[in-house]
C-alpha cells in the first residue's frame, strides 16, 4: 500500500532533494513528489501517494509571499526565487486542471569555475576580453546555460577590474565583487522588465551587462545596441545550436530591417556558446556536449548574407580557433565511452551521417 509521505512545508522536500543532488523538484496535485536527477523525472518515493490539491495549496503557501498569492489567483502563475538553509531555487507555481503544480530548479549554490565544468578556456578566455560585443550561450531548458554563464562571469570578476551588471529573473548566482564591481538586479523586484532594466543599465555606465533571457525584440534589439556601443554583453536564448540562434535573432525583426540587423550582428557578435546535459552511460550523472562559434570574417560575411546555413561547414573549417559542432563534440564523448550510441543519435544535428558512424 502506497504511504502518504507528505511534508507540510516545501523546505522538507528541498532538503532532501539537495541531499541527493536532484536539479528540480515537482510538488503536483495528482502526483507523487517527483525530482528530476541525472535527467530523469521520477518519483521521489516509489509507495508514495499522489498529493491532493489540498495539501498542495498547504506547500503552496509555506513558501510564496502574500504578493506571489495575489498573482496566482489573479493571473494563474508566480514565478519567484526562494531561499532557505539548504538551497536558493528557482520556482514556479501553476494553477492547472487538476489544481496546483510547484516545480523548484534547485541552484548550486557555489559558483563552478570553468575549470570544474572542463570548459575550453584557451578558446573562451578571450571572448571575455573584448570590452565590447556580443556573447551568447544557448541550449534548452535545463541544459546548464545558468551554470556556464555563472562561469564566466565569475572568470572576468577576477579577471578584469569593471562594472559589472546583471539582469536576471530570478538572481540565480549570487556573485561577491573580486576584481570587479558587482550588481545584480532582479527583473520584477527591481525592475518591471528586461527591456527597462537594459535602458537603465546604459545609464550605469557598466562595462559587462548580463541579460538572463533574451526573450523579445526589444530585449535583443537593446542588446544589441548595447554591444554596439561599447558594452560586452552576454545573453542566454533557448536555442539548440549556433545556426539556429542567429536566424532566431534575426528573426525577430520586421522583415525591412533584417538587413541592418544582419550587419549589425556580423559586426557585434564575439562568440556563440551552445550546449546539451546528456545522461552519461553509466547512469550516474550526466556530461556536456558543447558547440561554440567564434565569429571571424567568415562568419561575419555569412551573416550578413543571411546564409546561415552555411555556419557547420565554416565551424569545421576553424578548429584551430576553438571552433566545433554539436555533432563533433557528440563524436567525442560517445568515442571516450561517456555516453550512449543511443544518446549520440537522439541528440545530433545529421542523424544520417551520425548513423553511418556509429556503424563504422
Amino acid at each position: 500500500m502506497a504511504e502518504n509521505h507528505f511534508y507540510e512545508h516545501v523546505d522538507s522536500y528541498l532538503q532532501i532533494a539537495v541531499e541527493y543532488d536532484a536539479s528540480d523538484v515537482h510538488l503536483t496535485t495528482g502526483f507523487p513528489p517527483a525530482w528530476r536527477r541525472n535527467g530523469n523525472l521520477q518519483p521521489i518515493w516509489e509507495d508514495a501517494e499522489p498529493l491532493t490539491n489540498d495539501q498542495v495549496e498547504i506547500l503552496t503557501r509555506s513558501f510564496l509571499d502574500e504578493a506571489g498569492q495575489k498573482r496566482l489567483t489573479d493571473i494563474g502563475d508566480a514565478d519567484c526565487a526562494y531561499e532557505n538553509q539548504f538551497a536558493r531555487c528557482r520556482c514556479s507555481v501553476v494553477r492547472h486542471r487538476l489544481g496546483k503544480g510547484i516545480v523548484f530548479r534547485v541552484i548550486k549554490t557555489d559558483i563552478r569555475t570553468m575549470e570544474d565544468l572542463q570548459l575550453p578556456k584557451e578558446y573562451l578566455v578571450p571572448l571575455t576580453r573584448y570590452h565590447n560585443g556580443l556573447i551568447l550561450i544557448t541550449g534548452a531548458v535545463g541544459s546548464g546555460k545558468s551554470t556556464t554563464l555563472a562561469a564566466i562571469i565569475d572568470f572576468i570578476n577576477k579577471d578584469r577590474r569593471d562594472h559589472i551588471l546583471t539582469l536576471e529573473d530570478p538572481i540565480e548566482f549570487v556573485h561577491t565583487p573580486q576584481g570587479c564591481h558587482m550588481n545584480q538586479r532582479e527583473i520584477g523586484q527591481h525592475s518591471e522588465s528586461f527591456p527597462r532594466a537594459l535602458r537603465a543599465a546604459l545609464r550605469e555606465d557598466p562595462d559587462v551587462i548580463v541579460v538572463g533571457e533574451m526573450r523579445n525584440l526589444e530585449t535583443i534589439q537593446l542588446a544589441i545596441t548595447a554591444a554596439e556601443t561599447g558594452h560586452l554583453v552576454l545573453g542566454t536564448l533557448h536555442t539548440g545550436n549556433a545556426p539556429r540562434t542567429l536566424d532566431r535573432i534575426l528573426d525577430v525583426f520586421p522583415i525591412d530591417q533584417r538587413d541592418q540587423i544582419r550587419i549589425m550582428v556580423a559586426e557585434s557578435l564575439r562568440g556563440v556558446i551552445s550546449q546539451q546535459l546528456i545522461p552519461t552511460a553509466d547512469g550516474e550523472g550526466r556530461c556536456l556536449a558543447l558547440e561554440i562559434l567564434v565569429n571571424n570574417p567568415a562568419v561575419a560575411a555569412t551573416i550578413r548574407d543571411g546564409k546561415t546555413f552555411i555556419l557547420p561547414g565554416i565551424m569545421q573549417t576553424g578548429k584551430a580557433i576553438g571552433m566545433t559542432t554539436m555533432d563533433d563534440s557528440l563524436r567525442d564523448l560517445y568515442i571516450a565511452g561517456k555516453i550512449t550510441a543511443e544518446e549520440t543519435l537522439r541528440r545530433c544535428e545529421d542523424r544520417t551521417s551520425m548513423s553511418v558512424f556509429l556503424k563504422s
